[in-house]
Parts: structure tokens; sequence; C-alpha cells
């Protein structure tokens, strides 16, 4: 039996990468990439990808992109009736499975799949529990290319802003990190490996920080900007 059409949340980064990468060898029919963007900035929240250089990716990669822009002063409600109106336009295209890169947090996957549910449609996650040495070796090992766009300062320091993912970043991580970034540790931004049909261009444009309140002070994240 064919499988289902799909679209694939793409955040721009490592595990949306191998996860693509993935269902693509499971035959997979992917119809289109599928970002949301901040409607203000034009960039994907935490790794702080422009959509120029989201359509730069997508091009590298062959497959058309769907951007859904969000207004950050929507209440919820407001936002999941956008969101809505974009699936029904995804499930007129024939789409009717959303494929995510997600590894192993289970309430973010019961939200995605209740999400999906509510619009009728399915959620599928490649990597779903494959353990961090797997993903690391396996994304590392088929030639992905990868720069680190966003730190949290509380477990890294500034130096690994810009590093390229290789077996010498995930050397120099500090023991209290998971190497996958699956806490928030760090963000990423994929420029080649097998789904790229070519490398995508960029250049380091500044780099910045932002702090975020939280009940013990306040909370530092580092941010490299590409172009």
């Amino acid at each position: 039996m064919e499988c289902a059409k799909a679209y694939f949340n793409w955040s721009s980064g490592k595990d949306s990468a191998l996860a693509l990468y993935i269902a693509l060898q499971e035959k997979r029919r992917v119809g289109t990439l599928f970002s949301v963007v901040h409607g203000d900035s034009g960039r994907i929240a935490m790794h702080e990808i422009s959509e120029a250089l989201l359509n730069r990716q997508a091009e590298a990669i062959g497959m058309p992109l769907t951007v859904f822009h969000y207004d950050p002063l929507w209440s919820r409600e407001a936002y999941a009736h956008a969101m809505r109106q974009q699936i029904e336009y995804l499930k007129a295209k024939k789409m009717t499975t959303a494929l995510f890169g997600d590894l192993n947090l289970e309430p973010l996957r019961r939200s995605r799949e209740e999400n999906c549910r509510q619009s009728g449609i399915a959620a599928e996650f490649p990597l779903w529990n494959w353990s961090a040495d797997k993903i690391m070796k396996t994304f590392i090992g088929l030639g992905f290319q990868a720069v680190v766009t966003s730190i949290d300062h509380r477990v890294l320091p500034d130096s690994f802003l810009g590093r390229v993912i290789d077996e010498n970043f995930l050397a120099d991580l500090p023991t209290q990190a998971d190497i996958c970034g699956e806490n928030g540790e760090y963000h990423s931004f994929v420029y080649d490996g097998p789904i790229f049909q070519k490398p995508v261009s960029f250049s380091i444009k500044s780099r910045f920080s932002r702090e975020y309140p939280e009940e013990n002070g306040m909370h530092r994240y580092c941010y490299l900007e590409l172009e």
C-alpha cells in the first residue's frame, strides 16, 4: 500500500535533517517542508534562522517550502485557529500526515499528536526513541554539516556558538549537556549532507544575546545571525 503524502515540520537543524533523511529512505512521500516563522522577526524561534535561509535550504534540498507566519500577539486560541486553517490548506493538497523530528520528549509528542488528531491528520516521528549516541553517530557519519546557531549560556560557553557539529564538538561538550541538545543546550543550522543537492551558502552576520526572566533571575541565550 502506498504511504500517505506528508508534510515535514522543518526547523532547519540537525534533528529535522536526519529525520527527513530517514523518512525519505523509508520512501515517504514528502510534499513540502513546513516551517513556523515569527511574524515580526521573520525567523524560526531559538534557531534564529531567517525565512530567506529557509528558502535557500529548501531549494538546495529540492523541495517546496510552506511557511506559517504567526503574530506573537495572538492569543492561544487565535494561533490554534490560524494553524488549523493552514493544515486545511495542506490537506487540500492531499497531505494527511505530519512528520516531526522530535526524539524523546513524551509531553511534546502527546501535544503534537492531539493537535494533529483534532486537525484530522496523522503524526509520525521517524527518530522517536533513537539513542542520543545513535543519532549523533548517524548524523555525523552520513556527512551532514551543521553550525551551532544558539546556545543556552547556563550550560555552554560562548565558544560553542558557531562551531561545526562533529566529533570534536561532541568531545568538548560538558558532561551535563545532552549531546543532542534535547534540553535546549544548543540549536543548529544544517547546510550540507545527503538530503542536499548542493551546499547552502551562508555567512555569519553577527553574534548577540537575549535574556529571559525566570523565577530565579535572568536566563541568557546567545545567538548567531546568519545571512
